[in-house]
């Protein structure tokens, strides 16, 4: 596999956004609990078949597009294929001295992201550190670990010891990144409103923010057509967020809170976004965060 990416990443990004469209057909066709769930999934939002049908080619394409992001040398710059939109928000973040949270849902390609902000701000500013769930296949696990190793990008496990090195992140001024519309495991997250239906959902954004005063920030990579590049949009986080560490309802209307957020950035373009992605599904029973621990021990150790 590592030696597929690597022929892969050498192929122009226009082709391998063509392959990957033909991939997300094959995907979309040849599995039915694959369709139906991105059907439903796109309902539920209320975005019309005609529309979502064009999220289908857009899922292959994040596939077919990560040799090129993963492997391509570490020199090889973004510059000619990356603009970026509300980067001001930012400069402003920093200029305060204050660390930065990027919420990113599963749309458009949230890798590229995280690889726009390292190339462009982390020889200031410090790395954007992203966490990550381990792969459960040992192959897998390898070629992501090795791929994602760039310069100023860092990864942190979705452990205790990972949100600890968040946090000493952040105290320094720097950024992460968070996947908020992803299932956590079990014990770390809440059920909360996703489109009018209970979802899962982490309560680590909005506690990283409120002990370390860092910003939040939305941001979300746009794939342009034609293999042309992404476009990075920022902006700000603008919904009411309780305090997520009080008691329990708090923690779930702060998720509520990081869930609207999210809706109102998939809205903006509901064909890039992840339908299939299994968003409503029960988590896994798996040492995770506790929450009343997790930020006891938070106090203790930082």
């Amino acid at each position: 596999m590592l030696i597929l990416f690597r022929w892969l990443s050498r192929l122009p990004l226009w082709l391998l956004h063509v392959l990957g469209g033909v991939l997300g057909w094959i995907s979309y066709l040849g599995s039915g609990r694959y369709r139906r769930r991105f059907d439903a999934n796109a309902a539920q939002a209320g975005v019309p078949p005609r529309l979502a049908r064009r999220a289908v080619a857009q899922s292959g394409r994040l596939v077919m597009e990560l040799p090129y992001l993963w492997m391509r040398p570490a020199q090889a710059s973004l510059a000619g294929k990356l603009r970026w939109d509300g980067d001001d928000l930012i400069t402003q973040a920093h200029a305060q001295g204050k660390g930065i949270v990027f919420l990113t849902p599963h749309m458009g390609s949230f890798e590229v992201t995280a690889q726009g902000y390292a190339e462009r701000f982390a020889a200031q500013h410090g790395p954007i550190t992203v966490l990550y769930r381990p792969a459960r296949k040992a192959w897998l696990r390898e070629l992501v670990d090795t791929s994602r190793a760039r310069p100023g990008l860092a990864t942190a496990p979705a452990t205790l010891a990972g949100v600890r090195q968040m946090i000493r992140a952040l105290r320094r001024g720097e950024a992460v990144g968070l996947l908020p519309d992803q299932v956590p495991p079990g014990d770390m997250g809440v059920w909360a409103p996703f489109f009018g239906r209970p979802a899962y959902t982490m309560t680590l954004a909005a506690r990283l923010a409120q002990q370390t005063g860092a910003v939040l920030l939305l941001a979300w990579g746009e794939r342009l057509p034609r293999g042309r590049g992404w476009v990075v949009h920022v902006a700000p986080f603008t919904q009411p967020l309780p305090d997520a560490s009080s008691d329990a309802a708090a923690q779930a209307e702060s998720a509520a809170a990081v869930n609207r957020a999210m809706e109102d950035i998939i809205r903006r373009s509901p064909q890039q976004y992840l339908w299939g992605y299994d968003r409503y599904k029960t988590p896994r029973a798996e040492l995770a965060l506790d929450g009343a621990a997790s930020a006891t021990d938070h106090k203790k150790k930082d």
